[in-house]
Protein backbone atom coordinates (compact mmCIF):
# COMPACT_ATOMS: atom_id res chain seq x y z
CA UNK A 1 0.00 0.00 0.00
CA UNK A 2 1.26 3.45 -1.08
CA UNK A 3 2.16 5.73 1.55
CA UNK A 4 -0.16 7.79 0.65
CA UNK A 5 -2.95 6.03 0.50
CA UNK A 6 -2.45 4.93 4.36
CA UNK A 7 -2.47 9.03 5.25
CA UNK A 8 -5.39 11.45 4.83
CA UNK A 9 -3.11 14.84 5.54
CA UNK A 10 0.05 15.83 4.44
CA UNK A 11 2.72 15.55 7.48
CA UNK A 12 6.25 16.81 7.73
CA UNK A 13 7.90 13.44 6.23
CA UNK A 14 6.46 14.45 3.31
CA UNK A 15 9.19 17.08 2.68
CA UNK A 16 12.23 15.38 4.50
CA UNK A 17 13.77 14.19 0.98
CA UNK A 18 12.85 10.65 1.79
CA UNK A 19 10.63 8.06 0.31
CA UNK A 20 7.54 9.84 1.49
CA UNK A 21 8.36 12.93 -0.13
CA UNK A 22 9.59 10.92 -3.26
CA UNK A 23 6.02 8.98 -3.24
CA UNK A 24 4.53 12.34 -3.11
CA UNK A 25 6.42 13.70 -5.92
CA UNK A 26 5.87 10.51 -8.23
CA UNK A 27 1.89 10.13 -7.13
CA UNK A 28 0.73 13.36 -6.92
CA UNK A 29 2.51 16.25 -8.40
CA UNK A 30 3.94 14.08 -11.63
CA UNK A 31 0.51 12.45 -12.16
CA UNK A 32 -1.14 16.20 -12.57
CA UNK A 33 1.40 17.65 -14.46
CA UNK A 34 1.53 14.47 -17.07
CA UNK A 35 -1.19 16.11 -19.31
CA UNK A 36 0.66 19.29 -19.86
CA UNK A 37 3.48 18.06 -22.05
CA UNK A 38 7.36 17.60 -21.25
CA UNK A 39 9.17 19.94 -23.60
CA UNK A 40 12.43 18.78 -21.62
CA UNK A 41 15.42 16.87 -22.71
CA UNK A 42 14.36 14.47 -19.88
CA UNK A 43 11.00 13.42 -18.72
CA UNK A 44 9.85 14.91 -15.30
CA UNK A 45 10.18 11.15 -13.90
CA UNK A 46 13.93 11.68 -13.43
CA UNK A 47 13.41 14.27 -11.14
CA UNK A 48 16.75 16.05 -12.00
CA UNK A 49 17.09 19.50 -10.17
CA UNK A 50 16.05 21.30 -13.58
CA UNK A 51 14.53 21.08 -16.12
CA UNK A 52 16.80 20.98 -19.57
CA UNK A 53 15.03 23.22 -22.29
CA UNK A 54 15.83 23.85 -25.94
CA UNK A 55 15.54 27.44 -27.06
CA UNK A 56 17.10 27.97 -31.08
CA UNK A 57 20.45 26.44 -30.90
CA UNK A 58 21.06 26.45 -26.94
CA UNK A 59 20.16 24.68 -24.13
CA UNK A 60 18.61 26.46 -21.41
CA UNK A 61 18.13 25.07 -17.79
CA UNK A 62 15.62 26.14 -15.51
CA UNK A 63 14.50 25.36 -11.76
CA UNK A 64 12.42 26.55 -9.28
CA UNK A 65 12.89 26.10 -5.28
CA UNK A 66 11.17 27.38 -1.63
CA UNK A 67 13.34 27.57 1.34
CA UNK A 68 12.23 27.42 4.73
CA UNK A 69 14.69 27.03 7.93
CA UNK A 70 14.42 27.98 11.64
CA UNK A 71 16.03 30.05 12.73
CA UNK A 72 16.68 31.90 9.83
CA UNK A 73 20.19 32.64 10.55
CA UNK A 74 22.85 29.94 11.62
CA UNK A 75 26.34 29.80 11.83
CA UNK A 76 28.21 29.56 8.42
CA UNK A 77 24.35 31.58 6.41
CA UNK A 78 21.71 32.38 6.52
CA UNK A 79 17.83 31.87 4.81
CA UNK A 80 19.02 34.38 2.20
CA UNK A 81 22.66 32.79 1.46
CA UNK A 82 20.16 29.19 1.05
CA UNK A 83 18.33 30.40 -1.19
CA UNK A 84 20.82 32.00 -3.96
CA UNK A 85 23.09 29.12 -3.22
CA UNK A 86 20.57 26.40 -3.39
CA UNK A 87 19.01 28.18 -6.81
CA UNK A 88 22.48 28.29 -8.22
CA UNK A 89 23.23 24.57 -7.34
CA UNK A 90 19.99 23.05 -8.99
CA UNK A 91 20.95 24.90 -12.12
CA UNK A 92 24.94 23.26 -12.07
CA UNK A 93 23.81 20.11 -11.32
CA UNK A 94 22.41 20.05 -15.10
CA UNK A 95 26.29 21.41 -16.26
CA UNK A 96 24.39 24.65 -16.57
CA UNK A 97 26.21 28.28 -15.63
CA UNK A 98 23.29 30.50 -14.10
CA UNK A 99 22.30 33.67 -16.18
CA UNK A 100 19.69 35.12 -13.29
CA UNK A 101 17.72 34.74 -10.15
CA UNK A 102 14.15 35.74 -9.29
CA UNK A 103 13.38 35.48 -5.55
CA UNK A 104 10.31 36.14 -4.08
CA UNK A 105 9.45 36.77 -0.32
CA UNK A 106 6.21 35.66 1.83
CA UNK A 107 6.61 37.32 5.16
CA UNK A 108 4.44 36.53 8.06
CA UNK A 109 2.96 39.72 10.31
CA UNK A 110 4.97 40.98 13.07
CA UNK A 111 8.54 39.73 11.42
CA UNK A 112 10.86 42.46 12.33
CA UNK A 113 12.08 44.79 9.67
CA UNK A 114 16.00 44.21 11.02
CA UNK A 115 15.50 40.85 10.21
CA UNK A 116 14.09 41.02 6.80
CA UNK A 117 16.77 44.36 5.91
CA UNK A 118 19.80 41.61 7.24
CA UNK A 119 17.95 38.51 4.81
CA UNK A 120 17.93 41.18 1.80
CA UNK A 121 21.32 41.83 2.16
CA UNK A 122 22.69 38.66 2.39
CA UNK A 123 20.73 37.70 -0.95
CA UNK A 124 22.37 40.70 -2.31
CA UNK A 125 25.54 39.72 -1.27
CA UNK A 126 25.22 36.14 -2.33
CA UNK A 127 24.06 36.97 -5.94
CA UNK A 128 26.90 39.35 -6.05
CA UNK A 129 30.01 36.52 -5.26
CA UNK A 130 28.42 34.18 -7.96
CA UNK A 131 28.52 36.59 -9.90
CA UNK A 132 24.58 36.13 -11.17
CA UNK A 133 21.83 38.97 -10.80
CA UNK A 134 18.82 39.15 -9.40
CA UNK A 135 16.69 40.05 -12.17
CA UNK A 136 12.83 40.34 -10.49
CA UNK A 137 10.48 39.01 -7.61
CA UNK A 138 7.59 39.49 -5.53
CA UNK A 139 6.50 39.66 -1.87
CA UNK A 140 3.84 39.38 0.00
CA UNK A 141 2.65 39.44 3.58
CA UNK A 142 0.35 37.13 5.39
CA UNK A 143 -1.26 37.30 8.68
CA UNK A 144 0.65 36.13 11.96
CA UNK A 145 0.43 31.83 12.30
CA UNK A 146 0.08 31.64 9.02
CA UNK A 147 4.05 31.07 7.92
CA UNK A 148 7.34 30.63 9.71
CA UNK A 149 8.86 34.16 10.15
CA UNK A 150 9.93 34.45 6.79
CA UNK A 151 9.55 31.96 3.38
CA UNK A 152 11.52 32.53 0.34
CA UNK A 153 10.87 31.20 -3.40
CA UNK A 154 13.42 31.40 -6.30
CA UNK A 155 13.33 30.71 -9.77
CA UNK A 156 16.77 30.36 -11.86
CA UNK A 157 17.67 30.21 -15.44
CA UNK A 158 21.17 29.29 -16.73
CA UNK A 159 22.99 28.07 -19.63
CA UNK A 160 24.03 24.50 -20.11
CA UNK A 161 27.75 24.02 -20.82
CA UNK A 162 28.92 23.04 -24.26
CA UNK A 163 29.03 18.79 -24.67
CA UNK A 164 27.71 18.21 -21.19
CA UNK A 165 24.37 16.70 -20.36
CA UNK A 166 24.18 15.28 -16.70
CA UNK A 167 21.15 13.34 -15.84
CA UNK A 168 20.29 11.63 -12.50
CA UNK A 169 19.36 8.83 -15.78
CA UNK A 170 22.76 8.68 -16.91
CA UNK A 171 25.11 6.70 -14.39
CA UNK A 172 26.67 3.51 -16.09
CA UNK A 173 28.01 0.91 -15.18
CA UNK A 174 31.69 1.35 -14.41
CA UNK A 175 31.17 4.85 -13.54
CA UNK A 176 33.51 6.03 -10.13
CA UNK A 177 31.54 7.72 -7.39
CA UNK A 178 33.16 11.28 -6.48
CA UNK A 179 31.89 13.62 -3.68
CA UNK A 180 33.48 17.08 -3.53
CA UNK A 181 33.68 17.62 0.17
CA UNK A 182 32.55 16.62 3.64
CA UNK A 183 29.15 15.91 4.28
CA UNK A 184 26.72 16.75 7.76
CA UNK A 185 27.77 20.29 8.37
CA UNK A 186 24.82 22.07 7.42
CA UNK A 187 22.66 19.86 9.22
CA UNK A 188 24.37 19.41 12.60
CA UNK A 189 24.60 23.13 12.47
CA UNK A 190 21.01 24.04 12.11
CA UNK A 191 20.37 21.57 14.73
CA UNK A 192 22.55 22.63 16.97
CA UNK A 193 21.52 25.96 17.01
CA UNK A 194 17.58 25.30 16.64
CA UNK A 195 18.18 23.40 19.95
CA UNK A 196 20.81 25.14 21.83
CA UNK A 197 23.07 21.64 21.73
CA UNK A 198 26.33 24.38 21.54
CA UNK A 199 27.81 21.89 18.70
CA UNK A 200 27.59 25.20 16.59
CA UNK A 201 30.96 26.46 18.10
CA UNK A 202 32.64 23.78 16.07
CA UNK A 203 30.55 23.66 13.38
CA UNK A 204 29.14 26.14 10.51
CA UNK A 205 27.00 25.16 7.73
CA UNK A 206 28.86 24.88 4.29
CA UNK A 207 26.50 26.57 2.45
CA UNK A 208 28.08 27.87 -0.85
CA UNK A 209 27.49 27.87 -4.88
CA UNK A 210 29.38 25.37 -7.03
CA UNK A 211 28.40 26.36 -10.15
CA UNK A 212 32.74 27.18 -10.75
CA UNK A 213 33.52 23.77 -9.65
CA UNK A 214 30.81 22.34 -12.12
CA UNK A 215 32.40 24.23 -14.93
CA UNK A 216 36.00 23.33 -13.90
CA UNK A 217 35.02 19.69 -13.48
CA UNK A 218 33.42 19.79 -17.42
CA UNK A 219 36.40 21.65 -19.21
CA UNK A 220 38.03 18.19 -18.16
CA UNK A 221 35.38 15.38 -18.04
CA UNK A 222 32.82 17.44 -20.43
CA UNK A 223 30.35 14.56 -20.98
CA UNK A 224 32.37 11.67 -19.29
CA UNK A 225 30.16 13.10 -15.77
CA UNK A 226 27.54 11.77 -16.37
CA UNK A 227 25.44 12.49 -12.89
CA UNK A 228 25.69 15.41 -10.33
CA UNK A 229 23.59 16.03 -7.88
CA UNK A 230 23.81 17.95 -4.45
CA UNK A 231 22.71 16.17 -1.23
CA UNK A 232 20.62 18.50 0.41
CA UNK A 233 17.16 16.94 2.46
CA UNK A 234 17.78 13.46 2.53
CA UNK A 235 21.66 13.56 2.63
CA UNK A 236 24.43 11.89 0.82
CA UNK A 237 21.99 8.88 0.60
CA UNK A 238 18.93 9.69 -0.38
CA UNK A 239 21.40 11.50 -3.35
CA UNK A 240 22.87 8.24 -4.63
CA UNK A 241 19.41 6.02 -4.57
CA UNK A 242 17.80 8.71 -6.62
CA UNK A 243 20.60 8.09 -9.08
CA UNK A 244 20.21 4.48 -8.61
CA UNK A 245 17.12 4.43 -9.13
CA UNK A 246 16.57 6.52 -11.96
CA UNK A 247 19.61 4.71 -13.90
CA UNK A 248 18.71 1.48 -12.94
CA UNK A 249 22.13 0.72 -11.84
CA UNK A 250 23.57 -0.64 -8.30
CA UNK A 251 26.33 1.97 -5.93
CA UNK A 252 28.70 0.45 -3.41
CA UNK A 253 30.24 3.04 -1.33
CA UNK A 254 33.66 2.39 0.88
CA UNK A 255 32.52 3.99 4.32
CA UNK A 256 35.71 4.59 5.22
CA UNK A 257 36.48 6.97 1.72
CA UNK A 258 33.29 9.14 3.20
CA UNK A 259 34.56 12.85 4.81
CA UNK A 260 32.85 13.70 7.62
CA UNK A 261 34.30 15.81 10.01
CA UNK A 262 35.36 15.25 13.07
CA UNK A 263 32.80 17.61 15.14
CA UNK A 264 30.32 16.41 12.98
CA UNK A 265 30.99 12.93 13.68
CA UNK A 266 31.02 13.33 17.65
CA UNK A 267 27.46 15.18 17.54
CA UNK A 268 25.87 12.70 15.37
CA UNK A 269 26.84 9.98 17.69
CA UNK A 270 25.67 11.60 20.32
CA UNK A 271 22.28 12.30 18.87
CA UNK A 272 21.70 8.31 16.87
CA UNK A 273 22.26 10.02 13.52
CA UNK A 274 24.05 8.79 10.62
CA UNK A 275 26.12 11.83 8.70
CA UNK A 276 24.95 10.10 5.18
CA UNK A 277 21.19 11.08 5.80
CA UNK A 278 21.74 14.79 7.14
CA UNK A 279 21.53 17.75 4.94
CA UNK A 280 24.48 19.42 3.20
CA UNK A 281 24.51 22.89 1.43
CA UNK A 282 27.87 23.35 -0.39
CA UNK A 283 28.93 19.34 -1.67
CA UNK A 284 28.05 17.59 -4.43
CA UNK A 285 27.93 13.96 -5.93
CA UNK A 286 29.60 13.29 -9.52
CA UNK A 287 28.79 10.18 -11.17
CA UNK A 288 32.13 9.57 -13.74
CA UNK A 289 33.32 7.46 -16.87
CA UNK A 290 36.46 5.74 -15.11
CA UNK A 291 38.75 7.09 -18.06
CA UNK A 292 38.13 10.66 -16.97
CA UNK A 293 37.56 9.89 -13.46
CA UNK A 294 40.93 10.72 -11.85
CA UNK A 295 41.49 14.23 -14.03
CA UNK A 296 37.81 14.85 -12.76
CA UNK A 297 39.06 14.41 -9.46
CA UNK A 298 42.07 16.19 -9.89
CA UNK A 299 40.26 19.80 -11.09
CA UNK A 300 37.85 19.63 -8.32
CA UNK A 301 40.77 19.60 -5.58
CA UNK A 302 42.04 22.66 -7.42
CA UNK A 303 39.33 24.69 -6.85
CA UNK A 304 38.41 25.84 -3.28
CA UNK A 305 34.70 24.28 -3.40
CA UNK A 306 36.30 21.02 -3.87
CA UNK A 307 39.83 20.80 -2.41
CA UNK A 308 38.90 17.82 0.16
CA UNK A 309 37.09 15.90 -3.00
CA UNK A 310 37.32 11.53 -2.53
CA UNK A 311 36.67 8.60 -4.39
CA UNK A 312 33.87 7.05 -2.43
CA UNK A 313 32.39 4.25 -4.54
CA UNK A 314 31.50 2.66 -8.11
CA UNK A 315 28.53 1.82 -9.78
CA UNK A 316 27.73 -1.47 -11.38
CA UNK A 317 24.68 -3.82 -13.27
CA UNK A 318 24.19 -5.89 -10.18
CA UNK A 319 20.90 -5.20 -7.75
CA UNK A 320 20.27 -2.07 -10.07
CA UNK A 321 18.25 0.54 -8.15
CA UNK A 322 20.09 -0.47 -4.50
CA UNK A 323 23.33 1.52 -2.50
CA UNK A 324 25.19 -0.88 -1.00
CA UNK A 325 27.68 0.39 1.96
CA UNK A 326 31.11 -1.20 2.57
CA UNK A 327 31.40 -0.74 6.32
CA UNK A 328 34.81 -0.17 8.05
CA UNK A 329 34.65 -3.72 9.25
CA UNK A 330 34.48 -5.24 5.83
CA UNK A 331 30.47 -6.16 5.91
CA UNK A 332 28.13 -4.65 3.43
CA UNK A 333 24.68 -3.18 4.22
CA UNK A 334 22.27 -2.04 2.17
CA UNK A 335 22.15 2.27 2.43
CA UNK A 336 18.70 3.15 1.57
CA UNK A 337 16.57 6.56 1.70
CA UNK A 338 14.95 6.93 5.09
CA UNK A 339 11.18 7.18 5.15
CA UNK A 340 10.64 10.77 6.19
CA UNK A 341 13.34 12.27 8.68
CA UNK A 342 15.78 12.16 11.21
CA UNK A 343 15.49 15.41 12.42
CA UNK A 344 13.31 18.63 12.05
CA UNK A 345 13.03 20.21 8.69
CA UNK A 346 16.72 22.14 8.30
CA UNK A 347 16.76 23.53 4.25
Amino acid sequence: MSLLMRDERIALKYGAGGRAMRTLIQEVFLEGASSSGEPGEVPLSAMDDGAALRVGDRWLILTTDSHVIHPVFFPGGDIGRLAVHGTINDLAMRAAMPVALTIAYVMEEGLPLADLRRVAASVGAAAQEAGVPIVTGDTKVVGRGAADGLFLTSTGVGRRLPGAAPSATRAAPGDVVLLSGPIGRHGTTVLSVREGLGFDSDIESDTQALHRLVEAMMQVGGDAVHALRDPTRGGLASALNEIAAASNVGVEIDELALPVPGPVHAACEMLGLDPVHVANEGCLVAFVAPEQADAVLAAMRARPEGRDAVRIGTVHDTDPGRVVIRTAVGSRRVLDMLIGEQLPRIC
